[in-house]
């Protein structure tokens, strides 16, 4: 589970049109419905020293300015005149030194685009997301990822230039003056300096612009990126339209607190297929049997890790071709700003590839998918794959481990081989607090026993047991693959699944951290639907 909390909140007495609902909790706003243009003074929004910063909007532009302050100063903005909203569409969460900052859906029916203005201090490691939304940025921190769908990307560069660039678009245009080497029309990649600081961008289909400060950076249209000016010898994080006004400490947010996240599936019985179109009214959540009150409701607009674990053991090795091509439909229907990674297992396990978003690096690596010698080692590979994750999500992205394997492990009876060193009942208790869901697509590998050393009846119906039982304890799906020729159609039904996942919040009512179990029980309110996810955390 995902904690956030809220140690201190005080808000700024001088903003003109700040909106804050406390009934949702951290949901939080700074924009005037009747007007489109910003605040005089934004929110500040304290970030630790090398902080990591993720921001992402579907519904709208963003426009980041780096300064040298200590505080991030956000400010939103809604168009056109008058669009109606039905809540305050800024979520912010916070923990261990992670900000988050997103844009939810203004409203049923909203026809508003909802647009961030943010500055943000140049120590900050940023990621920064839209869909059809452009981004500019003016400066740059220490690191910075900026991944759009079909927007625009305008990337104005501090000088002297100490940055390592990599820039691409998939059917899109890169465009620089930054250089006359190392580019072509889709990409372009250059280390500036001693490359002391990092910029990433990726586009589906916008156009890339980079650029130095005397570089006019435009987009394809002939516009100009909308950039407020960076704040000189303002305070700190203060906009530059108020010259030199000092901020208090008591203007300054500070996010410490409990939230509790639940990421689930809802399913047809009848069919094990994803429900889609529900609402937050659809849904109610009880904590040992005493229900919550849900303060954030989202289905899908936050991207996923993704991390494909293939078993390479037994019969798998004679068909690795097949497997190649089922991880590329894999990566081929993903969405874009989802990261992937791919791990494969036998007696060892091996990163083919960390988490990305570079589907071309992607899918350079598919070679390295082959064989892997030594005993199944399911249980081990599962557990470590799960500390992988941890370790490279870190708490910014939802995440999601598929596993496809046939569930042998030689620790099992009736199979031969050593096995994992890992209990499966241990594997099972750290995927009930594994950070994210777990999906299993059991591959059926069944051959009939001719001797004593073959892997026995009794072994394939424990291995599906289990794989079933994985993906029920890790809040996860379960496929049946009946031939390595079926799998790349089952992993295009899982990347539709992970589509209509939908995330629930809440503050527990029993705000006592004793480290006790605390049971969740979600029902859904619709017909043959039932929801799947964590079934509980523990408060520590």
């Amino acid at each position: 589970m995902q904690f956030v909390g809220l140690s201190e909140l005080t808000l700024p007495n001088r903003t003109r049109t700040l909106l804050v609902c406390l009934s949702v909790f951290l949901i939080l706003c700074s924009f005037s419905p009747a007007h489109s243009q910003t605040t005089n003074r934004g929110i500040n929004i304290e970030l630790p020293v090398n902080g990591q910063l993720r921001l992402e909007n579907q519904f709208g532009d963003i426009n980041i300015v780096i300064t040298h302050e200590r505080n991030l100063v956000l400010e939103a903005t809604v168009d056109p005149a008058g669009a109606a909203t039905s809540r305050s569409p800024v979520l912010l969460e916070s923990k261990r030194g992670f900000l988050s900052v997103s844009v939810i859906n203004p409203g049923a029916g909203s026809t508003a685009r909802v647009n961030l203005t943010v500055q943000v201090p140049d120590t900050a490691r940023a990621e920064i997301i839209t869909s059809d939304g452009r981004i500019a940025t003016r400066g740059l921190s220490n690191s910075m990822s900026l991944t759009t769908v079909s927007g625009s990307v305008l990337a104005e560069l501090d000088q002297p230039l100490d940055v390592d660039v990599s820039a691409r678009s998939t059917t899109g245009v890169v465009r620089t003056e930054l250089t006359s080497g190392n580019v072509d029309e889709h990409s372009f990649q250059y280390r500036f300096g001693q490359g002391r600081k990092t910029l990433r961008v990726n586009s589906q289909r916008g156009e890339i612009v980079l650029s130095g400060p005397a570089t006019a950076a435009v987009d394809s249209a002939g516009t100009a990126p909308v950039l407020k000016q960076a704040p000189e010898k303002a305070g700190a994080g203060t906009p530059a339209t108020n010259g030199s006004e000092e901020v208090d400490e008591g203007d300054v947010i500070r996010v410490d607190a409990q939230l509790v996240t639940l990421n689930l599936s809802v399913v047809d019985r009848s069919t094990s297929r994803g429900v889609l179109g529900l609402t937050q009214p659809d849904f109610r959540l009880f904590e040992n049997g005493v229900e919550q009150h849900l303060l954030q409701f989202d289905s899908s607009s936050a991207p996923f890790d993704l991390v494909l674990l293939i078993d390479l053991s037994g019969s798998t090795r004679d068909v690795v071709k097949l497997i190649r091509s089922a991880a590329r439909r894999f990566v081929d229907a993903a969405r874009p700003s989802d990261r992937i990674s791919i791990i494969t297992f036998a007696g060892r396990t091996t990163l083919v590839s960390p988490l990305t978003l570079d589907r071309e690096a992607l899918r350079e690596r598919f070679s390295a998918i082959d064989t892997v010698p030594g005993d199944t080692k399911l249980y081990d590979a599962v557990d470590s794959t799960m500390t992988e994750v941890a370790k490279q999500t870190k708490n910014s992205r939802r995440a999601a481990i598929v596993l496809m394997s046939d569930g042998l492990d030689g620790s099992m009876p009736g199979v031969q081989g050593d096995g994992s060193k890992l209990a499966y009942k241990e594997l099972l208790n750290n995927v009930r607090e594994f950070d994210g869901v777990l999906y299993s697509l059991w591959l059926n590998t069944y051959y009939e026993a001719l001797n004593p050393q073959d892997t026995q009846p009794e072994a394939f119906d424990m291995g599906y047991d289990r794989m079933k039982e994985l993906a029920d304890t890790g809040g996860g799906l379960f496929y049946e693959v009946e031939s390595l020729e079926d799998l790349a159609g089952v992993y295009e039904r899982v990347v539709a699944d992970l589509g209509t996942v939908y995330s629930l919040a809440y503050r527990p009512i029993d705000k006592s951290r004793d480290g006790k179990w605390r049971t969740i029980k979600v029902t859904v309110n619709r017909t043959n639907a039932v929801a799947r996810g964590k079934h509980g955390y523990f408060a520590n």
